[in-house]
């Protein structure tokens, strides 16, 4: 072989002597075949995949740009060059003056300028094929030959140099000169390849997405991300300057890829399903049918048993039911996504297999360092090529790791899109049975937390072969060097596993334990901010503040355990290291006295472990997280695979002469349950108005569902002539503009609009609200009352212009008038609607006698259909009916006529304070499942939190004023997002709670571990160095050899007991800060004024107590040790290179600038895109609960695609901060890791270059060190980047923690303890405002009130009655004047001295979870009798006594599990126990029925008559026996006098009095 290639070549291939001398050289040979073939090969390999192109594309129209022209010109000079070398053999071969006895050139003088000149014409063929590809601007495979080209040519370069100087001149001129052309011609075109050629059609697309238009070199290094970076250090990013997403990582590509292959999995799996099930039944089929069971067993019992019949019927329809959990299509979730993801899998895999290889070359190159400084023969050419080396194997795993990253984050980032877009469309179709079993809240999960485990388990994924390989490899490697003496170590190392994992199961009981501590402290906190305006009015504080301090304690110390034990696991982990060396070496000098440990064993191994470390440690906490996982999996394959809604349940055959036809139609909510509806027949022509009545329960709003398709079709058939609008019963309003709200995705008819808005009597709201049509509803539609959303709602179906309108009682949340004028102007005969076809579900009789037609429903049958008269006449179900309701109506017409005067023009809730704002727009299917149980539901919920909305209108009160009350609108402040730097003042903050001793001993033992750490390793190069102090093994002595193994010992277990002290105090500092920071924080919202809750949503606060506590209890600690950690690290090894190699102190300083400013960019930009990431992941949830909760109208009005197409955009805006977030963290890694590779390579360079005055140890010493560098630099910018993200949440606690308090609670100046004896309260000028810097609501109130006298205190809506009592118990200060109670100024003494002596009964019933005793008596001040006595007055001793735990009942959160009339009477209980001498009652407004409402009243009027007792009425007939009655306008009082007067006056109580039909005769049952 050698032989031919010499003859080839016409010189010697090769010989040993080449490189055996200081100045090594190849032979010309060698430069002439190998490295010329190699790069042409690789050129030739990458051919075929380019050309392919040339055949299949068209070539662009675009003209030629100059960077092409360039790189084709290039190539043509390059041919030019191989064409005169091939002339120049020839001429000297066969030219004239050749001699024919001469040698001829060696063949090789002719192959290559062939080979070259073939080449050359390839490339710019490659060039073209490059051009024509579409979205390319360079071709990575074309640089990469250009680079090796011009690294093979370097050698023949330096070669002619050589041979030039040392020859004193040029024996072969023209070769010379053509090499050193070709050389520089290549040079160029290796620059110019690296340059992007962007085409002009890609130029804008570019601009908006930078990494479209990134060459290869750029594309490795994420240069192309400098732009995001530079802009994010130079001021906080918006969303406004994210770019635009790649096309490929768009939602709607990735989801339509997914859906494809998800469908067809789904598919097979079904088919399985099916297979499973059919031989079940045959199985099953032999057993009896059993059928035949009590309709009292419960429905789940009942399905199970039917499921032999049922799944026969169902056989015809492929998809089953699930009687079962276990019946739904299983395991085709994870085939789906590794199929739709099969490229980036494969792509990923391969670049962790290259680094994973690659890890093993440092430590063998470690291995030939340290030899090369041992052995003094060896030429020093070589060491630099050992250095230059280990830089190119670092760079190159450095780069093959981050392309792994990259694509594993990408493809986590991909996943999880899938899976949200999955969700989100099935939720759309879901059927009614499917969605029974999963609530809002659930399947927001499904889509927030399922999909968030997929992302992060797939980020990595390929651990799960990587790391095994990994293990196998470093054992192969670590039995070269130590023999079998590594199982010791390995032993260790296995060991630790299941004691980690014990501990690992103990911390979970513990987490466990704090989550439920958690939980319940939050539901605490959850009451106190709801119900903050009663433990006010009661001065009840400091019970609650008690009761939430008591779980607090009992959280830090569960806190407390869970630290102590992670703080043992820590211990293990660090001396894990420790042990495993110590084990390895001390078994390996120990078996026999030949063994000698030297620098290349010592420092290879312990690079080698280090390696084991990684993936050992990540195996377990893989697994557990794919645990996590299936968990997920089960329920998303569960959603997923669920059944749709029937689509074909109606039918819209425009054939038919009716508009609505229902024939024998049998419906159920479920394809298991009961029908409820049964055997209708419908027939309804074009443009009639029809009423639907019924009781409640008897199948009203079923009916409505079933005409929408919602409902389960057992028989029978519907048939719908055009399109549909729906109008629910509880109105769904999405967080948009009114206007796009009404508009609902139709075009904007302006005309149209303003008849729509005005008909639906919206135009006195829009004057109201701040921003008219254009203000932003919030969520739930938050900011607007009850009849607001009623008829917003309504708006929106008068404008979509449907065919047929399905209104499912929409007139029951609003006032009567406002009901009177909708129906006229838009339902009735003569409104907006007159020629469309309406079926109208309602309670209001007042409005029968107008429609065209009624049916009447009893239970689940349509009993009558007829019109009012005819319906009348024949006195069934109707006239019942009829009879009921006018009774109701009757009762309800005193509050209602008082009220509906001027409420409903005043009801808008401009502040976000909503009646409705703590129950969820239920669907219709849950509302219909919940009616039977809560009669006058709506009625209850449209009166919640009366207190507040009536004096919240107080701030608008005219049109005149409003424009006025503008600045006083804007009620909820934005929060404000933190940006920029952190101050410093925050950390020491941090430190202060902890205390500056638990501080400061914490860094100093950690300082001195990692003393510790650097000794141990000095000393083991110190025993390497025995190695070469005794070169025979005989001469080796035991003692030294022990002494050496135990200080070796020794130091690794102090730092052990170093690191396990230095974790202990840490959890005591930080269990110190965590108490320190939550009890300011609680004790200082307890003690905000009442402005400061109404001003600022609860959500808000309830997420500082969550959230950001959460983060100074578990998150802050975490990071600040791992930062700490690193640091000391990074410190640690730059120390030990110093001291190894002097020289590098010069390195230091430069690589420190680098690294800070690389830092600060990056922590900058980092955590904006963390911050506009979390903002932007909340209107994907939110977005998505809109959608569920208000399914049926989306479906009705078939707007599904378009829910569908906004779903996308909002991901989108999501991923647009993801994906820079994912690739910031690649561009740092990149920059980080070739500092860190720098290290390396200046720490070997410089062990060459002063190799005479080292020893081997401690060069092993300093570049195993710098190897391991690469990493902590990595980390310890990810910590402090993560310890400021983390650090903000100190900031947002303390900015709460110092918000300005209301007047002490106890003042020196403390009334007597029998005061108020007499009752006497006297106003004096009182005038009073709610915020400073709106209007007075009280304008110099002066009047005197005599002991036990009853005054009623009347007004209209935003008179300013609520006003009073407020300033009785001073939640609002006074502005000028004074009240005196027996004479005592109320503003001098403390609020809980004043407020604990008077007594209120609220407008609504506010409950706390807890006992029933406690409920009544949080302080514990009364005995058990005065409960039980006070029980038996407010009438409830007989239900508490029939209670099993009697005065220990639990109440549910906000009562739920007791009536409103219990609620009522229990709060009447609570003032009966204090038994003061003043009672002010703000008289409920929520339906409390009849009877209870009479009972209070004669209570009150026994129990009370030795007090003085004001009554804020509501209802005027109350009132009509009070000693005086005080009538308020506009905050002034316009009349004081007993009733009997003031109604011969016939001033403004006559007035109020008539309005609500108290004095007249026309008392009607309307």
């Amino acid at each position: 072989m050698s032989a031919a290639l010499d003859e080839y070549c016409g010189s010697i291939f090769w010989n040993d002597s080449f490189l055996d001398r200081p100045d090594p050289d190849l032979p010309v040979c060698v430069e002439r075949t190998v490295l010329v073939w190699v790069p042409l090969a690789f050129l030739w390999l990458c051919a075929p995949w380019h050309l392919a192109i040339l055949f299949k594309k068209k070539p662009p129209k675009a003209p030629f740009s100059k960077l092409y022209i360039c790189k084709q010109v290039l190539a043509g000079l390059l041919f030019l060059t191989a064409v005169a070398a091939l002339a120049l053999t020839l001429g000297e071969d066969y030219g004239p003056s050749s001699d024919s006895l001469a040698l001829k050139n060696p063949v090789v003088l002719y192959v290559n300028p062939v080979l070259f000149a073939v080449s050359w014409l390839l490339v710019m063929l490659l060039q073209e094929a490059v051009r024509r590809r579409e979205k390319t601007v360079d071709s990575g495979s074309l640089f990469l030959f250009w680079l090796l080209q011009v690294i093979c040519e370097i050698f023949p370069f330096q070669t002619l140099l050589r041979q030039a100087l040392t020859e004193e001149g040029i024996s072969d001129l023209p070769r010379f000169c053509l090499f050193y052309i070709t050389f520089g011609l290549q040079l160029v075109a290796l620059v110019l390849s690296a340059i992007a050629d962007v085409p002009t059609d890609l130029k804008e697309v570019v601009k908006r997405n930078p990494e479209a238009g990134a060459a290869f070199v750029s594309r490795i290094t994420f240069n192309w991300f400098n732009r995001m970076v530079i802009n994010g250090f130079k001021r906080p990013l918006i969303q406004e300057d994210m770019w635009d997403l790649n096309e490929k990582d768009g939602t709607s590509h990735i989801s339509q890829e997914f859906e494809e292959v998800m469908n067809q999995e789904l598919r097979k799996a079904r088919i399985r399903l099916q297979r499973k099930q059919s031989k079940k039944k045959s199985k099953s089929k032999s057993g009896p049918d059993q059928n035949g069971l009590a309709k009292g067993i419960s429905q789940d019992v009942l399905v199970m048993e039917d499921t032999g019949e049922k799944a026969e019927k169902k056989k015809k329809k492929k998809k089953e039911k699930k009687p079962d959990n276990s019946n739904y299509p299983k395991s085709w979730l994870v085939p789906s996504i590794l199929k739709t993801c099969k490229w980036i899998l494969i792509e990923s895999a391969i670049f962790k297999l290259l680094q994973d290889l690659l890890a093993f070359a440092s430590p063998q190159l470690l291995k030939v360092m340290i030899s090369f400084t041992q052995d003094k023969t060896i030429f020093m050419w070589q060491g630099y090529i050992y250095a230059v080396l280990l830089l190119i194997v670092t760079f190159l795993q450095s780069v093959f790791l981050q392309q792994y990253f990259h694509r594993c984050f990408v493809l986590g980032m991909k996943v999880r899109t899938a899976i949200m877009a999955a969700v989100y469309k099935k939720a759309l179709v879901v059927s009614n049975d499917a969605r029974k079993e999963s609530t809002v809240g659930e399947t927001v999960n499904l889509m927030s937390a399922d999909a968030q485990r997929f992302n992060d388990v797939t980020n990595f994924i390929h651990l799960l072969w990587s790391c095994p390989l990994q293990i196998i490899l470093s054992i192969v490697f670590l039995w070269l060097e130590l023999g079998p003496s590594v199982l010791a170590g390995l032993l260790v190392m296995v060991l630790m596993v299941p004691i980690n994992g014990l501990l690992a199961t103990k911390s979970k009981t513990f987490q466990m334990k704090n989550m439920k501590l958690k939980d319940k402290r939050m539901k605490i906190m959850n009451e106190i901010l709801n119900g903050i305006k009663i433990l006010k009015l009661y001065a009840w504080e400091l019970s609650f503040e008690a009761q939430v301090q008591g779980i607090r304690e009992q959280e830090l110390k569960v806190m407390k355990k869970f630290a102590y034990l992670s703080s043992v696991s820590t211990f293990i982990f660090s001396c894990a290291p420790a042990l495993v060396s110590l084990a390895t070496f001390a078994v390996f000098v120990s078996v026999s006295s030949d063994n000698i440990l030297d620098a290349e064993k010592a420092f290879t191994s312990i690079s080698l472990f280090n390696i084991l470390r990684f993936p050992l440690g990540m195996l377990p906490m893989l697994i557990s997280s794919m645990v996590q996982t299936t968990v997920s999996k089960k329920r998303l394959e569960k959603f997923l695979g669920g059944e749709d809604l029937d689509l074909m349940a109606v039918q819209h055959d425009n054939s038919f002469q009716t508009a609505v036809t229902v024939s024998n139609g049998t419906f159920a909510w479920g394809s298991d349950a009961e029908p409820v509806l049964k055997n209708v027949s419908l027939d309804i022509a074009p443009g009639r108005l029809v009423a639907v009545v019924g009781a409640v329960g008897s199948g009203k709003s079923s009916l409505i569902s079933a005409l929408l398709g919602e409902m389960h079709n057992h028989s029978g058939s519907i048939n719908i002539k055009g399109n549909v609008a729906y109008v629910p019963q509880q109105a769904w309003i999405q967080n948009a503009t009114l206007k796009d709200n009404i508009l609902f995705g139709s075009d904007l008819d302006e005309n149209k609009f303003q008849r729509v808005v005005k008909a639906c009597a919206l135009e006195p709201d829009l004057e109201l609200l701040p921003g008219g049509v254009l203000t932003e509803i919030g969520e739930k539609g938050i900011n607007l009352s009850g009849g607001q959303k009623q008829r917003v709602s309504l708006a929106r179906a008068a404008y979509s212009s449907a065919d047929v309108y399905l209104l499912d009682d929409p007139l029951s949340a609003v006032d009567s008038h406002v009901g009177k004028h909708l129906f006229e102007r838009v339902i009735g005969p003569k409104g907006l609607l007159k020629n469309k076809t309406r079926i109208l579900v309602t309670h209001g009789i007042s409005f029968l006698p107008y429609v065209d037609e009624i049916v009447v429903l009893v239970d689940g049958v349509v009993s009558e259909v007829g019109s009012y008269s005819s319906l009348r006449a024949s006195k069934g179900a109707f006239s019942e009916f009829l009879d009921t309701y006018a009774k109701e109506e009757s009762n309800k017409s005193d509050d209602w006529k008082e009220s509906a005067s001027d409420t409903e023009q005043m009801d808008v809730v401009p502040e976000g304070q909503d009646p409705q704002a703590d129950s969820p727009p239920e669907d219709v299917v849950s509302v219909t499942l919940k009616r039977e149980n809560s009669l006058r539901h709506s009625q209850r919920h449209a009166t919640r939190n009366g207190s507040i909305k009536v004096r919240r209108n107080s701030s608008a009160r005219s049109k005149k004023d409003s424009e006025v009350t503008k600045k006083g609108q804007r009620l909820i402040e934005k929060e404000a997002m933190e940006t920029g730097k952190v101050k410093f003042s925050v950390y020491m903050q941090y430190l202060r709670s902890m205390g500056w001793g638990y501080a400061t001993m914490f860094v100093a033992v950690y300082f001195v571990q990692n003393v510790a750490f650097i000794g141990q390793n000095v000393w083991l190069s110190e025993w390497t160095n025995d190695a070469v102090r005794y070169p025979n093994e005989s001469s080796y002595p035991a003692h030294v050899r022990d002494m050496r193994i135990g200080v070796f010992g020794a130091l690794g277990i102090a730092q052990g007991l170093l690191v396990f002290a230095g974790t202990l105090l840490l959890a005591d500092g930080a269990i110190c800060a965590s108490r320190t920071l939550h009890t300011q924080l609680l004790s200082n919202i307890l003690r905000a004024p009442m402005l400061f809750f109404d001003t600022t949503p609860s959500g808000r606060v309830v997420n500082r107590f969550a959230k950001d506590i959460f983060t100074v209890d578990e998150m802050i600690p975490m990071s600040f040790r791992s930062w700490v950690l690193c640091l000391l690290g990074v410190l640690g090894t730059l120390f030990v290179i110093c001291l190894a190699t002097p020289l590098f102190t010069a390195i230091i300083v430069p690589l420190a600038v680098v690294y800070y400013f690389v830092q600060r960019f990056y922590v900058a930009t980092s955590r904006q895109l963390r911050r506009l990431d979390s903002v932007s992941r909340s209107p994907i949830y939110s977005h998505f609960g809109e959608t569920v909760a208000g399914l049926s109208v989306i479906r009705a009005y078939g707007h599904q695609e378009r829910f569908l197409e906004r779903n996308k955009v909002t991901i989108d805006d999501n991923l647009k901060s993801v994906y820079p977030w994912i690739v910031s963290n690649r561009w740092l890694a990149m920059r980080l890791e070739s500092l860190g590779n720098l290290v390396v390579f200046f720490s070997a360079l410089f062990a060459v270059i002063s190799r005479d005055s080292l020893d081997s140890g401690l060069v092993g010493l300093s570049i195993s060190y710098a190897l391991n560098v690469t990493q902590t630099l990595n980390w310890l910018v990810r910590m402090t980047s993560e310890l400021e993200t983390n650090i903000v949440a100190v900031e947002r606690v303390s900015e709460y923690a110092e918000i300005k308090n209301e007047a002490a609670w106890t003042t020196d100046n403390r009334p007597p303890d029998d005061w108020p004896s007499e009752g006497k309260v006297h106003f004096e000028d009182y005038k009073v405002r709610y915020r400073p810097e709106l209007e007075l609501v009280l304008h110099g109130v002066t009047c005197d009130i005599e002991s036990t006298e009853k005054i009623g205190i009347v007004g209209r809506t935003g008179a300013g009655k609520s006003s009073l009592t407020n300033c009785l118990f001073r939640i609002i200060e006074a502005a000028d004047g004074q009240i005196l109670i027996d004479g005592v100024d109320i503003a001098n003494i403390g609020l809980h001295d004043l407020r604990s002596r008077l007594t209120i009964i609220p407008q609504d019933p506010v409950l706390f979870s807890g006992t029933l005793r406690m409920n009544l008596d949080p302080f514990e001040k009364f005995s058990d009798e005065d409960i039980w006595k006070v029980l038996e007055l407010a009438h409830l001793k007989d239900f508490v006594g029939s209670l099993a735990a009697g005065l220990q009942h639990e109440v549910a959160e906000g009562g739920e599990n007791l009536s409103v009339g219990q609620r009522q009477l229990l709060c009447l209980a609570r003032a009966l126990l204090r038994k003061s001498k003043i009672l002010i009652l703000d008289e409920a407004t929520a339906a409390v029925d009849l009877e209870t409402d009479d009972l209070i009243q004669t209570t009150i009027r026994r129990e009370f008559s030795h007090c003085t007792v004001l009554t804020i009425a509501h209802r005027i007939n109350t009132i009509l026996d009070s000693s005086r009655v005080m009538v308020l306008d506009a905050g002034k009082i316009v009349e004081f006098d007993p009733p009997g007067v003031l109604l011969e006056k016939q001033g403004h109580f006559f007035a109020l009095a008539k309005e609500a039909g108290v004095i007249s005769t026309q008392y009607t049952a309307l």
